[in-house]
């Protein structure tokens, strides 16, 4: 079983679409989780709504912090390009992907960085 760990600042919109994308496309052999290094405490609605046009439900995520990452292994840990780091938490492998907030755009800015998000969990999934 390969844990991945997806990381963005308030763990309400890209780190919960990756989580959902990675257990969409991941099989059996990936657990995906997604945390925020300041939790916002809530799933965005827009994120919601993006990912429910996909048929995934996302409401039933919460937004959570890393704390209970901290010193558990996983194989890849995936941060946003918020600048975050995930120190504490062992990973085999770190990678930055720089997609942008899309917490203030427009519904079709949202699907796109949405897709964008699709697109590169499908390549990391590859990779393993």
């Amino acid at each position: 079983m390969k844990k991945l760990l997806f990381v963005c600042v308030e763990n309400s919109n890209r780190s919960q679409m990756a989580e959902a994308f990675a257990r969409i496309h991941g099989g059996a052999d990936i657990e995906a989780a997604s945390a925020g290094s300041r939790p916002s405490g809530r799933v965005n609605p827009k994120a919601v709504e993006a990912m429910r046009e996909l048929g995934y439900d996302l409401s039933t995520h919460g937004s959570k912090g890393l704390e209970s990452f901290n010193g558990q292994p996983v194989e890849v840990a995936i941060t946003m390009g918020c600048g975050d780091e995930c120190p504490l938490v062992l990973a085999n492998r770190r990678v930055d992907w720089k997609i942008p907030d899309p917490r203030d755009m427009t519904p079709e800015e949202f699907r796109g960085v949405r897709d964008l998000i699709e697109a590169k969990v499908k390549e990391l999934l590859a990779s393993l």
